[in-house]
């Protein structure tokens, strides 16, 4: 049994071939001639950035916890400079003898110097300079093998207190705890924008699919006459939908590849060691690269469902 409607005026055109056995098109095929795959392929760019961005700051997170997290920062606070050098060498040597000190190093004064000199200056503790000086801390930077607890900070200052006592012990997990929770934050917002593009890809393709049912009501009518069911209607829009889908899910991850190593590219030029660790690894990539697919099954299923729903009622 074949049965075809010719388009009157541009409308879609339904073939039907044998019921129960294959069917053609019930709605057009003209691929990437809608507006349908573009707002797919819109919606999979945007998706796949964002879902990108979340990958990378969590990867920087993760890396920069890992990094710090039995990182110790001993600061000798004393203002005359021969008394510092005396503390900060028994220092060293007091904490060498513990027996869960990873490793430690102190911190060159001209690096030091380096670091504050942009809110400071250059002229900082130099030798010989009279009052206007500021005497800048002694630093000892300590790694500890496992994470810095407040137990084993208290029991670093107790071995320090009697031969440094101007020690002040700070682990360098709590002095980027601000910065790990906006990250986190920015985080979760991301991920928050891939559902929502996950939903206004859906909304997007319920309104097609509605659209292309009423403009096809007639013909759904008479395929319904000559014996064909729900199912296989609701089989043809599946299968336009998802070839739409499929093309504007390839075109939209290629756009966001373009926008992701752009954007990389220019991260990846400031040096920051923070910056570096939030680099897409393997499995990011191959996350990023089921987004189309994803999308692709998720239109066809609310094309499936929505054009079921509507048939229930329409018949």
């Amino acid at each position: 049994m074949i049965f075809a409607k010719a388009p009157a005026d541009g409308a879609p055109r339904l073939g039907w071939r044998r019921l129960g056995v294959r069917s053609a098109e019930l709605v057009p095929q003209a691929r990437m001639a809608g507006p349908m795959p573009w707002v797919i392929a819109i919606m999979v760019a945007l998706t796949a950035i964002a879902l990108a961005a979340g990958l990378a700051i969590g990867n920087a997170v993760t890396s920069a916890r890992a990094e710090i997290e039995g990182g110790v920062t001993v600061q000798l606070l004393e203002p005359r400079a021969d008394v510092r050098a005396r503390e900060t060498r028994a220092a060293i040597d007091a904490l060498k003898r513990q027996p869960r000190i990873a490793g430690l190093r102190q911190v060159p004064q001209a690096e030091l110097d380096a670091l504050i000199e942009p809110w400071l200056g250059t002229e900082i503790a130099a030798p010989g300079s009279t009052g206007s000086a500021i005497p800048v801390p002694a630093l000892i930077d300590v790694r500890l093998n496992g994470a810095a607890t407040p137990e084993r900070l208290k029991a670093l200052e107790t071995v320090l207190a009697p031969v440094a006592p101007s020690a002040r012990i700070d682990a360098q997990a709590s002095w980027l705890k601000p910065v790990f929770d906006a990250m986190v934050s920015l985080q979760v917002l991301a991920i928050a924008l891939v559902a929502l593009l996950a939903f206004a890809l859906a909304a997007a393709v319920l309104l097609a699919a509605r659209s292309a049912l009423g403009a096809n009501r007639e013909v759904i009518e008479i395929v319904h006459l000559l014996g064909g069911t729900d199912a296989q209607v609701a089989r043809v829009f599946q299968r336009s939908i998802g070839l739409d889908a499929a093309g504007g899910g390839a075109v939209g991850l290629a756009l966001a590849m373009v926008v992701i190593l752009s954007i990389g590219r220019r991260f990846g030029g400031l040096g920051a060691g923070m910056v570096d660790s939030g680099a897409l690894v393997w499995t990011d990539w191959l996350l990023l690269a089921l987004v189309p697919l994803l999308s692709t099954v998720l239109a066809m299923l609310t094309a499936r469902f929505t054009v079921l729903h509507a048939l229930r009622k329409m018949l």
